[in-house]
């Protein structure tokens, strides 16, 4: 039987992931790195009061794309690679819901926020113009009606307001040593 790891050698798995694959490009024709993205989603949490699950969203939310090894090569080749769905699988084997889900659902939210949100697809960047219409374009009405009664939408919407906030090149923003704490604490018993 594998040993249970410690908080702290999960997070340091999570670092080195960041450290190995953080620089690659954020969502193709985007200047800033996927490092420099999750660390300023994070920052916009911090900022905005966020519950510490929901800081930890933020800096993680797209850790699909680090997981995966076309990277962004999939939005480039014209599919959706679900990037939401592997980062958010990987991080409940460590994490509760509270940091899972809302990674779960923040592509989701792009979409209910362009349904929903009178205004929301102007200010998207032409990157995630390009992505939405992979990911399924703005909801139905139906589908908004659903995303409402999930547990943590709220918590999804607010992180993807801060994701289309997180994309300017130069923003001095903490690193990701000031949230190693702050993830050892969220890391489940179970993930251990």
């Amino acid at each position: 039987m594998t040993p249970r790891k410690s908080a702290t050698e999960i997070v340091e798995t999570i670092a080195h992931l960041y450290a190995e694959r953080g620089a690659i490009p954020y969502e193709g024709g985007e200047s800033v790195s996927q490092l420099a993205h999750g660390l300023q989603a994070a920052a916009c949490a911090e900022r905005a009061h966020a519950a510490p699950g929901l800081v930890a969203a933020a800096l993680l939310h797209d850790i699909g794309h680090l997981l995966d090894p076309k990277g962004e090569g999939a939005a480039v080749e014209g599919y959706d690679a679900r990037h939401e769905d592997g980062g958010a699988d990987h991080l409940a084997r460590f994490f509760g819901a509270e940091v899972a889900d809302p990674v779960r659902l923040h592509v989701a939210a792009k979409r209910y926020l362009c349904a929903a949100r009178p205004g929301y697809f102007e200010r998207l960047s032409p990157a995630s113009v390009r992505s939405l219409a992979l990911q399924g374009g703005p909801m139905s009405a139906a589908e908004v009606a659903a995303f409402d009664a999930l547990p943590h939408g709220r918590d999804a919407l607010r992180l993807r307001v801060w994701d289309e906030e997180a994309k300017i090149v130069g923003l001095e923003v903490p690193s990701f040593d000031h949230y190693r704490p702050l993830l050892e604490s969220l890391v489940s018993s179970d993930g251990a």
